[in-house]
């Protein structure tokens, strides 16, 4: 499982994500998506962590806190959802 971080400076990097969140325990790893087209972080990552009572430990106490200038929205990813393909005739 992971945890979905939104409303992130695009100024962030995942080492400073990684060092936030490792206040809560071990990041096994940090996926700041990127805009296809710019390259740039696009204001939001993934998270994993080791346990999903450190998860937990990390949503309860980051879900609203505010850092880099922003009000971090902090929740367990979903599963992405399946994009329709175009249909073909």
């Amino acid at each position: 499982m992971s945890i979905y971080v939104g409303n992130l400076s695009y100024e962030v990097t995942s080492d400073e994500l990684t060092q936030v969140f490792a206040e809560y325990g071990k990041v096994n790893r940090v996926q700041m998506p990127t805009d296809r087209e710019t390259g740039r972080v696009r204001g939001f990552a993934f998270v994993e962590m080791g346990t999903e009572a450190e998860e937990a430990a990390a949503i309860e106490a980051l879900d609203g806190a505010q850092w880099m200038g922003r009000n971090m929205k902090v929740s367990k990813a979903r599963p992405q959802e399946k994009r329709n393909s175009p249909r073909q005739y």
